[in-house]
């Protein structure tokens, strides 16, 4: 995966990892860096959001942005006669550079907003109370102050139509992530009874969305046919459906692992494989085991006061079943469509990297 996201930036010019610089290294951003680090010893989810940004060796974090660049060379210069056919620089408009920026902020600001811990189910071992309330405050006003930049640079691109696009990704967004979170008794808890497809339309509101419409608002921005504006949106749609079902097989697909990685009851294998066992069997298999956390609790991973056994059994149990290989067959069958979409792109250096990004998620041991 690194090896495919770092050739594909030197197609589009420049590294996507520094993409968000300007605004990170802004004078409000940096106060805000000087006040985070009164979390240190803490385990406010907030540092681990701000140790991403820095360390995320898998380049996950400007994916996003990163695909509407190499979309935007593919699809190449615009047959339109346009006042700005000069300003474009290594095959992509200077318009689209900034929507791929624009792209990657909103997700950045998503993610530090999901950085927000319930008080009223702290530990005293989670850090001080006066602490944790502080993080909330920054993880809000940090969000916010990001997501303000981002909606200020989409209107400087003057495109109704863009800015419709754009806004109704991050309603998109916010209606997920509401799903996700009211579905639910309680945080983090095995949600209602869901068939994967359901659990495809969720997905798309806070995974998809907000690629697929950047993909199609690159191509609005060029003056592209109608035809490859939904091109692009179904290879942004199915490739990041993909690169979805690849992170929730992770913990099931890997041949060997020094630490137990922990899995979601709402991910896409345990989906599947409820619907071939079926609710009832299957609420019965994870209330049976010896140790076990609340009946409807959502990610289990070891702990001091959770036996590792209980956590490999349900885990194995996922394994042997038709789960897995149908999420594998789910995810192929994404980025199959995905890569149909990029069809109707002429061939380039770009639309390669395209095609490879999605064998890279699509690739299982």
């Amino acid at each position: 995966w690194s090896q495919v996201v770092s050739e594909a930036e030197k197609i589009v010019g420049y590294p996507t990892s520094f993409m968000s610089l300007r605004c990170l290294l802004s004078d409000e951003l940096s106060n805000i860096a000087m006040q985070v680090r009164k979390l240190v010893g803490t385990k406010h989810p907030l540092l681990d959001t701000a140790r991403g940004f820095v360390y995320d060796s898998r380049n996950n974090l400007q994916m996003r942005g990163l695909v509407v660049l190499l979309i935007s060379k593919a699809a190449g210069p615009s047959t339109a006669e346009l006042s700005f056919q000069h300003d474009m620089v290594s095959g992509i408009y200077s318009s689209q550079r900034s929507l791929a920026e624009i792209t990657e902020l909103i997700h950045t600001a998503f993610l530090v907003h999901r950085g927000i811990v319930n008080i009223g189910e702290l530990k005293s071992c989670d850090g001080p109370l006066k602490d944790m309330q502080f993080g909330n405050k920054m993880a809000v006003l940090s969000g916010d102050f990001l997501l303000a930049n981002a909606c200020t640079s989409l209107a400087q691109l003057q495109n109704t139509k863009v800015v419709e696009l754009i806004s109704s990704a991050i309603g998109d967004l916010v209606q997920g992530i509401y799903y996700e979170n009211s579905k639910s008794s309680e945080e983090n808890c095995l949600t209602d009874d869901i068939g994967i497809s359901r659990w495809k339309e969720q997905v798309f509101l806070s995974h998809s969305a907000l690629l697929a419409k950047s993909c199609q608002a690159a191509m609005e921005l060029a003056k592209h046919s109608t035809e490859l504006q939904d091109m692009a949106f179904q290879y942004g749609k199915h490739m990041s459906m993909s690169h979805k079902l690849h992170s929730d097989l992770q913990p099931f697909v890997r041949e060997s692992s020094s630490d137990t990685i922990a899995f979601s009851l709402n991910s896409a294998p345990a989906i599947l494989h409820q619907e071939f066992r079926g609710r009832e069997a299957w609420l019965k298999q994870i209330r049976e085991k010896p140790c076990a956390p609340r009946d409807n609790c959502a990610w289990l991973k070891p702990s001091p006061h959770r036996c590792a056994c209980v956590f490999q059994q349900l885990q194995e149990a996922i394994k042997a079943g038709k789960g897995v290989t149908s999420a594998i067959d789910l995810c192929r069958c994404h980025g199959n469509r995905a890569l149909a979409a990029l069809e109707r792109f002429p061939p380039s250096e770009a639309r390669d990297a395209l095609a490879n990004i999605v064998c890279a998620v699509t690739r299982f041991p």
